[in-house]
């Protein structure tokens, strides 16, 4: 028993202005079936994407030759002579969130933005600076060897 790709949905390509109102094609391959053309086949979107099937929840419409294309398929996978391919479950994305750094001023409203207030200057150019000169004065900076500031 091979692993056999699911068949790719067949829709009709937009006509756009730069085409003259004629398309280049008839029809093109489309991101994935309806939810119209699964439920016609007797599965739902879930269970469809187990199997292997993209779905595009955004197309509206039904074409014969998806469902047809599917039910083949289907008959094939319940059959036993074809296995489905991997899940295509929708990939769930983390987004850091922004740290709020629109203000980059020492006022009040600005170190709020930025967080600081809990934090005290620890992130700012003025902490930055004082951490600089006592590293100098500890030698401990590559700065402090070739004469930049420290002796």
């Amino acid at each position: 028993m091979k692993e056999v790709k699911p068949p790719k949905p067949i829709i009709k390509t937009p006509i756009l202005k730069k085409h003259g109102g004629v398309p280049p094609r008839p029809t093109r391959a489309g991101r994935g079936f309806s939810v119209g053309e699964i439920k016609a086949v007797g599965l739902d979107v879930t269970t469809a994407r187990k199997l292997g099937l993209y779905v595009d929840t955004r197309r509206k419409s039904v074409h014969e030759d998806n469902i047809k294309a599917l039910s083949e398929w289907l008959e094939k996978v319940r059959k036993g002579e074809v296995r489905p391919s991997t899940p295509t479950l929708p990939k769930v994305e983390r987004v850091k969130g922004s740290r709020g750094r629109v203000f980059r001023g020492l006022t009040k409203s600005g170190r709020k933005a930025r967080g600081l207030l809990s934090v005290g200057l620890r992130e700012t150019h003025k902490y930055k600076w004082k951490k600089k000169r006592k590293e100098r004065k500890l030698k401990k900076r590559h700065e402090a060897i070739r004469h930049k500031g420290g002796h």
